[in-house]
This record gives structure tokens, sequence and C-alpha cells, in this order.
């Protein structure tokens, strides 16, 4: 029995991974934003997990600080876990801007996720995973917009710059890993599922959610993931493949994380 946290897990594709997870006989750790959605989520896990109700965290991973003390709150409340999903995610909003001056993608699609994998990785150790949700949608990031000094191009491009952030990064802590860290692999779980994000920023229902469902649960399980650290998993084509050509670039990622210290340092201290 693994012991996984998937991130945005009230609803979408999140759930239905934890659901399977659970029906699998792992211990699934939810965390969602809205507190009644939440307890809705952990009362359907009880039910799979034979009335065992999974734990659940509130947070609200467009506040840093949020982020922050949900790592925290994990760190007291368990020895260890295996598997850390960061599946949370935002593409459409009516307010962009964070409390923190932040566009809101790149601090719940990028920033978040980066705090998260590495305040755990103690926790997760060396047999543990980090599996990113990236995206088919990657565009050119500026080290402006993710800063908030400055406005993406409307709501796709900075859902693409910060979907291409996370991998980006995941290439970088993947490159400077040592004993005793995670693995961490970046998964595009297939484009336009049927997810609640996809209905309200596409306006379509999308695809199965089990498409994506099934590759998360490998991606966090099988042997096919043992040595997939910095990667780039394309559900669409079904394979590991080159992401877009700044992810590949050891000098263009190493500035991106350097950019993106500076913005946690400034809004955590």
């Amino acid at each position: 029995m693994k012991t996984i946290l998937i991130t945005g897990s009230t609803d979408g594709i999140g759930l239905a991974t934890a659901s399977e997870l659970a029906r699998q006989g792992h211990r699934v750790i939810l965390h969602g934003r809205n507190p009644d959605k939440l307890a809705a989520a952990r009362e359907q896990l009880a039910a799979i997990s034979q009335g065992e109700v999974p734990a659940g965290h509130v947070a609200d991973l467009s506040r840093l600080a949020e982020a922050s003390a949900l790592a925290a709150e994990i760190e007291q409340s368990d020895e260890r876990i295996d598997v850390l999903i960061n599946n949370a995610g935002v593409y459409r909003t009516p307010d962009t801007r964070t409390a923190d001056g932040l566009d809101v993608r790149f601090a719940v699609n990028t920033l978040a996720p980066y705090v998260l994998a590495r305040r755990l990785a103690a926790l997760l150790g060396d047999k543990g995973r980090v599996v990113n949700l990236a995206s088919a949608a990657q565009a050119p990031v500026s080290l402006a917009a993710l800063a908030g000094t400055a406005d993406a191009d409307g709501d796709f491009d900075a859902y693409a710059q910060s979907k291409l952030a996370l991998i980006m990064w995941t290439r970088d802590l993947a490159s400077r890993s040592s004993a005793g860290d995670p693995m961490v692999v970046a998964v595009n779980p297939g484009s336009l599922l049927a997810s609640k994000m996809v209905k309200e920023g596409f306006g379509v229902a999308g695809n199965d959610l089990s498409i994506g469902v099934d590759i998360l649960v490998k991606a966090a399980l099988s042997e096919e993931f043992d040595n997939a650290g910095g990667q780039y998993y394309d559900n669409d084509g079904k394979g590991f493949s080159p992401p877009h050509a700044h992810a590949m670039d050891d000098g263009r990622c190493r500035r991106l994380v350097e950019a993106m210290e500076e913005v946690l340092e400034h809004c955590l201290g």
C-alpha cells in the first residue's frame, strides 16, 4: 500500500485518480480549496475504502503561504509519503491576480507545486515520486510574467507559459537531484479531458477522464516510470517525448528556477 497526496482532488481528474487509487487499496491524502467539496470527496472515498475516511487538507494554492503551510501540515501528520501528484491547476478565472501580486496560473500551476515538491522531498525519499501534471499547451516563459511584473497575452498564453515552466523546473530539479531525492516527472495526462477546467475554459464536454486517470496511476506506481526523472510523458502520443525546445535548454531552465526562487523569497521570506 502506498501513501499518495493528490492536490486538487475534490473533483475532475484529481478526484477520479484518487478514487481509482483508493479502489486499488492505497492510502490517499486529499487536498482542496473548498472545505465543503473536500468533505464530500472524503465521504466519497470512504465508501470506496470500506468506511476508512481519507485525510484531507484545505489550502488555497494561489496563496503561496498556504502551499507552504500545506507542506508543513503533511510533515506533521505523516512520517512518509510515497507519491505527490501535483494535479491542482487553473486555466481561466475572473480574478487573475493573487494576493501576492502574481498571475494565478503561475502561482497554482508552477510555483505551488515547486514549493510542495521541495518541502516534501525528505518525506518522499529516494523511493518516492513527484508527478507534475503538465500539458500539451506550452509557450515560451516570460520571467516578468512569472514574477507578476508583466501580463501574459490572455488566459491561454498564461496557462501555456505556466505549464512549460512546470516542465522546465521538473527537468532542472531532476538534473540536480542527489541520493535520497525522489524521482520527479512531468506528465501530460491527455488533451481536453472532461474536467471542469476544460468545460469552463474551452466550452467542450471533453474526452473520457479515465484516459488521464490511467496514466497518472501508472506514473505513480508502475516500473515504467522508475527512471523517468526529468522527462516529459505525452499521453496524447502515448510515450515519453521532447517537450518545447526551451525545456531542453539547461541554461534556460536554470535561469527560470533562479527566477522562481526569487519570487518565493519575496512571497515567503
